[in-house]
């Protein structure tokens, strides 16, 4: 603060109301652009491939339209408030997805690993989607679609062209030429997870294509990613425009729309739908694995992230909805053109993008122009959720080697051996068997019930131990304002009952994994399964462990120093004056607070007209 020479008064000095000069530290560590990198960044982690192929067969199994009433309600009362809540988190504390936790509460530091081990896990397995789409996109580049007719070296005397007319009977116990492109020729599929049989060569090129864009896109930093998300954030939206007017102007069109929205309002007596709707939220938001807490964490400190969250959810939803009408256009012309219904052709996953879409493709006139289309858009929705996440480990790492890592080329090295690691971990996932494995990762580890424990623990952790009081003091201190109370009570009471619920209700309805509804995952592979989930989630209680035996004092006295902030967390912040080069820590704040000090320093701003926290200590 500025204090006058006379009689040492504390004055307040009103600033010009320009962009804040970033700190020393804030440097040193990086910073967006503009905030357009930022709103693009966070677009391109949240909007993936699943809003592509899961959300539409989600909304048609589960009743159509009807499925928007829990979706709705599943978006206001976890999406939204948990989006907000780990986007405040970062920004606040400038801190990525594991230090963040060990200055707000150094008890729960333990659910930053958690969440990182499963970015390493998602990291490896969700390239994969990359490896194929790349695949299918080099292959797109003939005369013919390979997957169009049969007659290749892979396919089987049972192959079933579309173009011959056979009677129902005659086309029993067939295949489509597009089902073994997939399984024959892509895959080459074995028997089962224990069978994982030789590397696939030509997907081995394709997953070293894969980390070698990933690496390029973030080896600068957050200076790198941003840049990079000008084009793979945007670009998936031109070309997911192509394919709705294509899709929409197809033949037969309209009836796969009303097939995707048709209410049925019986549905939402099922259990199920509503724990779809409520899994989707947290799959496509990307809650819980810190994304959201490291891309907030470079933002200006008085950036309106209450308002960019509203935004960002709703476009995400909003992306999710029209990418259903171009899906269900194509699988409507699908069902009119071979007299089918679309009970037979709607599937969900990797199953929409490699086997139903190309097989609709092949059907178009100039299918290899759509092809191409199709696949550039999966692969760039697929990319920047992939370098995002390997954004979150690094940013981590450097905030925990600040010193070390931020010399030279440590970093870039760094990041390298960290590609390389993971190019290593998921060279199994390429195998005759590994489509298996991809599978129990995705199903055990990288959704569902790890991120709603993730959810229910950081809801808890600061609506109860942090205070949900205290943080909204703390983002009225950011953007000069208090949001709505709704949010305070969803961190309190709405959000961690629902989460709960859920994961309760998943575990009741708990079916052995199937893959392909035919094969049956044996004990040992849920059990590994299992054990895999359970690693990252027991690094939570293992660090309060480790936590509260460092400690000192009683049992409660420990307990209670580690839930209190961090005094001396190295935080500059900007006030929120707009354009205020004034800066004030959260050690200093917290001091003033307990003194007195800062309350009188409030009663000045009715004379400078700064707010309260315009100060200069």
């Amino acid at each position: 603060m500025a204090s006058n020479g006379k009689n040492g008064q504390a004055v307040m000095v009103e600033v010009p109301k320009k962009y804040p000069h970033k700190t020393k530290v804030e440097e040193e560590r990086g910073h967006w652009g503009t905030k357009t990198e930022f709103i693009l960044t966070v677009m391109g982690a949240i909007i993936g491939p699943g809003n592509v192929w899961r959300f539409p067969y989600l909304c048609y199994k589960n009743g159509g339209g009807v499925f928007f009433i829990p979706y709705i309600l599943f978006l206001f009362t976890c999406g939204i408030p948990l989006f907000f809540l780990e986007t405040a988190l970062g920004q606040y504390t400038s801190q990525g997805g594991i230090t963040c936790w060990r200055g707000i509460c150094p008890l729960f530091q333990g659910m930053g690993y958690a969440s990182h081990l499963i970015i390493a896990f998602s990291a490896t397995s969700y390239v994969m989607i990359l490896t194929w789409a790349f695949f299918y996109l080099f292959s797109s580049f003939g005369s013919d679609l390979p997957w169009a007719s049969c007659g290749n070296y892979w396919n089987t005397e049972s192959c079933f062209d579309n173009h011959k007319n056979m009677s129902i009977e005659s086309r029993m116990n067939t295949t489509l030429p597009v089902v073994e492109f997939w399984q024959r020729r892509v895959l080459n599929i074995s028997s089962g997870i224990d069978q994982l049989g030789s590397l696939r060569w030509e997907l081995v090129l394709c997953l070293i294509l894969s980390w070698v864009i990933c690496y390029f896109c973030i080896w600068k930093g957050i200076k790198s990613t941003g840049k990079a998300a000008y084009f793979t954030a945007t670009f998936p939206y031109l070309m997911l425009f192509i394919l709705l007017i294509r899709g929409v102007t197809l033949p037969g069109a309209i009836d796969g729309i009303i097939y995707y929205l048709y209410p049925d309002i019986s549905r939402l007596s099922d259990p199920q739908v509503w724990m779809d709707a409520g899994t989707q939220i947290f799959f496509s938001y990307a809650i819980g694995l810190s994304f959201l807490t490291t891309l907030g964490s470079y933002n200006p400190y008085n950036n309106n992230c209450y308002r960019d969250c509203f935004y960002l959810c709703l476009l995400n939803s909003a992306t999710s909805i029209v990418a259903g009408f171009a899906i269900f256009s194509v699988l409507g012309f699908m069902t009119y053109e071979q007299g089918v219904d679309i009970s037979e052709v709607a599937e969900s996953g990797p199953g929409l993008a490699f086997i139903v879409y190309p097989r609709a493709v092949a059907m178009m006139p100039m299918p290899q122009v759509w092809s191409v289309c199709f696949f550039l858009m999966i692969i760039l929705l697929g990319l920047d959720s992939q370098f995002v996440g390997m954004e979150c480990v690094m940013t981590s790492l450097v905030d925990h080697f600040p010193t070390y890592l931020r010399q030279g080329y440590r970093r870039e090295l760094t990041l390298l051996v960290i590609c390389c690691f993971c190019f290593l971990l998921g060279l199994p996932l390429v195998t005759e068997g590994g489509i298996y494995l991809l599978q129990l990762l995705d199903h055990h580890v990288c959704s569902g019930t790890t991120l709603l424990l993730l959810s229910f623990c950081q809801s808890i952790t600061i609506g109860w131990v942090y205070g949900a009081d205290r943080f909204y003091d703390n983002i009225e201190d950011m953007i000069g304002y208090r949001p709505n109370r709704f949010m305070k009570y969803c961190w309190c009471y709405i959000t961690p009952f629902i989460c709960f619920g859920t994961f309760v209700f998943s575990i009741v309805k708990y079916s052995p994994l199937r893959f392909s509804n035919s094969y049956v995952y044996p004990l040992w592979a849920n059990i590994l399964g299992w054990f895999i989930a359970t690693v990252s989630l027991s690094l939570i209680p293992l660090f309060v462990l480790i936590k509260m035996i460092r400690g000192k004092g009683t049992i409660a006295e420990r307990l209670l120093f580690l839930c209190q902030p961090v005094e001396d967390m190295d935080l500059k912040h900007p006030s929120p004056a707009q354009g205020s080069n004034v800066t004030t820590s959260l050690s200093d704040r917290d001091r003033l607070a307990h003194t007195g000090e800062l309350t009188q320093l409030t009663n000045y701003t009715d004379v400078t007209s700064v707010p309260s926290t315009g100060f200069q200590s």
